[in-house]
C-alpha cells in the first residue's frame, strides 16, 4: 500500500473541512428562507354577520313636514313700506291686506293719467261733432272731398288717443292698487323678509306664505329605496312631536334625477289624515308600506357597527375575511340607513360572512389574517 505524503494529507483535510462548512451554511440559509416565507397571520377583530329581518321592517327615512304650496308675498311696484299688518306665525285669509306702501306717487300718477283721459275724451267729442258737420256739408257739395278726409283722419286720431289714455289710466289705477299687498290664499306667515320703513323693489319678498290645505312630508330617498317610493305608493309617518301616533301618507312626487352631492332623490308625500296639531317644520320618520328595496327583501339586511364602515373610492365598503384562505377582501355595500352607532346594509354581504369590525384603516386587500372575537362584544352590539 502506497503511503500518502504529509502535504497531500493536509490538502485533503482542508477540502473536507470546507465541504462540511459549506453544507452547514446552505442548511442555515434554507432554514432562514423557510422561516421568512411563512409569517404568522395578523389578528383582526371580526365576527360573522347574519340577516336581520327586524332591521328591514323598522328601517325608515327622516323627513320634514311642509306645506304643499309655499309662496313669497311681494309688491308688484317699488316703494316704501309704511305699514305691516301681520307678523310671523299669523293666520291670514284670502284677500286680507298684509302690508301697505306709501301711495303718494301712485296717486299723483293716477290723477295725471285721468286728466289726460279727460282731455282725450273732450278732443274725441269735438272731432266727432266736426266729422258730423263735414259729412252733412259734403252731401250738399259745400266742401271739398279732401276736407272730409282730413276730418275723418282727425276723428280716427282722436279716437286712438282716447283709447291710449284709457289704458294709461287703467294702468295707473292698477299701480295704485298694487301699493296694497293682499294675500292671494289663506295660510300661515312663515317668514318676514322686510320691515316697516324699508324701500323695496318690485317683486322683493316681504313675507313667505304657506298655503292652508294639503300638508306634505319631504324626505331624501337613497337609490336602494326607490322601488318603495314610487308615485302612488303608501307609507306611514310618525312625528317626534306627537309620540304614539301614526299617520297615513301617499307618495305624490318623486324627483326624476338624483341630487349630485347626496345621490338621493327628493320625495314628497301627502299626509292623508293630518290634523291641526301637525305643524309645519316638524321632524318625521317615513316608513314605506313596501320593503325599502327589492334586493333587501330578497337577500336580507345586515346591521353592522359604524366602526366597520370603510370606503372604496366614494362608495361605502367593508372588509370581508374570505373563508377559503383567510385573506381580506374590500367589498362594496349598499347602506340603506345610518343610525347613531350602527348602519343597515342591504346589498354586498352574504349570511355568515366574517366582517372586520375594528381597525379598518390599518389593513390592506389580500392580507392574510386570523379572525378573533371582540374583547368587549357590547361595544359592537346593534
Amino acid at each position: 500500500m502506497r503511503q500518502q505524503s504529509p502535504t497531500n494529507m493536509r490538502a485533503g483535510l482542508f477540502l473536507r473541512t470546507c465541504a462540511v462548512a459549506l453544507a452547514g451554511t446552505v442548511a442555515l440559509a434554507a432554514c432562514s428562507k423557510k422561516e421568512a416565507a411563512a409569517p404568522a397571520p395578523r389578528p383582526v377583530v371580526a365576527v360573522a354577520v347574519h340577516a336581520d329581518g327586524e332591521a328591514l321592517q323598522a328601517a325608515s327615512l327622516p323627513g320634514e313636514v311642509q306645506a304643499r304650496y309655499s309662496t313669497p308675498l311681494s309688491f308688484r311696484v317699488a316703494g316704501k313700506i309704511i305699514e305691516r299688518r301681520v307678523r310671523l306665525g299669523d293666520v291670514v285669509k284670502s284677500g286680507e291686506v298684509v302690508a301697505l306702501l306709501d301711495p303718494a306717487d301712485a296717486q299723483k300718477n293716477a290723477t295725471s293719467t285721468q286728466a289726460q283721459l279727460d282731455a282725450a275724451q273732450h278732443n274725441l267729442v269735438y272731432a266727432q261733432q266736426q266729422l258730423g258737420r263735414d259729412k252733412a256739408q259734403a252731401k250738399e257739395n259745400l266742401i271739398a272731398p279732401a276736407q272730409l278726409e282730413q276730418t275723418t283722419n282727425a276723428y280716427a286720431a282722436a279716437l286712438a288717443q282716447r283709447d291710449q289714455a284709457q289704458q294709461q289710466a287703467a294702468l295707473a289705477k292698477n299701480q295704485l292698487q298694487y301699493t296694497t299687498l293682499v294675500a292671494g290664499h289663506a295660510g300661515f306667515i312663515t317668514a318676514e323678509q322686510a320691515d316697516t320703513g324699508q324701500n323695496v323693489t318690485a317683486g322683493q319678498a316681504v313675507y313667505n306664505l304657506a298655503w292652508s290645505g294639503d300638508t306634505d312630508v319631504l324626505c331624501d330617498v337613497p337609490e336602494s329605496a326607490l322601488t318603495a317610493f314610487a308615485v302612488g305608493q303608501n307609507a306611514s309617518v310618525t312625528l317626534a312631536a306627537l309620540p304614539g301616533r301614526k299617520f297615513n301618507a301617499r307618495v305624490r312626487e318623486l324627483s326624476p334625477a338624483a341630487d349630485p352631492q347626496s345621490r338621493t332623490w327628493r320625495a314628497r308625500l301627502t299626509l292623508i289624515d293630518a290634523g291641526p296639531d301637525v305643524r309645519l317644520g316638524m321632524t318625521a320618520d317615513v316608513t314605506p308600506a313596501l320593503p325599502l328595496a327589492a334586493a333587501a327583501a330578497a337577500h336580507g339586511v345586515f346591521t353592522l357597527p359604524v366602526t366597520a364602515l370603510f370606503h372604496d373610492s366614494r362608495q361605502p365598503a367593508v372588509w370581508v375575511v374570505r373563508a377559503a384562505d383567510n385573506t381580506l377582501e374590500l367589498r362594496r355595500v349598499t347602506v340603506i340607513r345610518y343610525n347613531e352607532r350602527t348602519i343597515v346594509v342591504s346589498q354586498g354581504l352574504k349570511d355568515g360572512e366574517s366582517v372586520v369590525l375594528q381597525g379598518v384603516h390599518t389593513v390592506s386587500a389580500g392580507e392574510k389574517v386570523r379572525a378573533i372575537a371582540p374583547l368587549h362584544p357590547e361595544d359592537f352590539a346593534s
